[in-house]
């Protein structure tokens, strides 16, 4: 079974707007790497349909776009792309396939059957699957920048806090830093509870 990691970009105050982020040849490769190692794609509808929108284009060679967008835009037309939707039905878009149904099996399916694991970047759906249980790692690109304005990541909340454990933050030379979190692994209490730190004497 792969891993379903989150990967967005995303400012100092929260912002996830695809608009506010540093978009220059760095930023393109480290988001190259992430698609290179994982085996498939998974978007909400309205994000997929941006990415429809121009993607395409210029893996075709249609829109104007530098060397390290282009790399990116190739590579994204042959990676399989899942689209999670209840109101669309047709992805005409190369290697495109359709989640439907429910939502937690159709996913879990998926990573079954992704043992290089799964690049979730949709914020709506990565709220939806955080509630399920099914993120198990998140990759930041963390800009330096203050939006003040939304979106912002997990703004519909989350049913309880979740613990992360930190595997690698790496600085870019534009000043984002890359993040990488894994589920925090929980440890047995006293009282035979799991907890995501000791517990405390009170506590057992």
């Amino acid at each position: 079974m792969g891993l379903l990691t989150f990967s967005i970009n995303v400012t100092l105050d929260g912002c996830v707007d695809h608009q506010e982020g540093i978009a220059d040849d760095e930023t393109h490769a480290f988001f190259t790497r992430l698609m290179d190692e994982g085996g498939a794609m998974l978007w909400g509808r309205v994000t997929y349909e941006m990415m429809e929108s121009y993607w395409p284009a210029v893996a075709r060679g249609d829109a104007e776009a530098p060397p390290a967008m282009r790399e990116w835009a190739v590579k994204l037309e042959a990676k399989p792309k899942y689209v999670v939707s209840s109101t669309r039905k047709d992805f005409p878009w190369t290697n495109s396939h359709h989640i439907a149904g429910d939502l937690r099996t159709g996913v879990q399916m998926l990573k079954d059957a992704t043992p290089d694991g799964v690049l979730l970047g949709s914020g709506k759906l990565a709220t939806e699957l955080d509630r399920l249980d099914l993120i198990d790692e998140y990759k930041f690109l963390v800009h330096p920048r203050i939006a003040g304005h939304g979106p912002t990541l997990y703004e519909s909340g989350l049913p309880s806090t979740r613990r992360l454990e930190l595997v690698s933050a790496t600085p870019l030379r534009n000043g984002a830093v890359a993040m990488h979190y894994r589920r925090a692994r929980l440890t047995t209490g006293c009282s035979g509870r799991s907890a995501a730190r000791p517990p405390a004497e009170s506590e057992c």
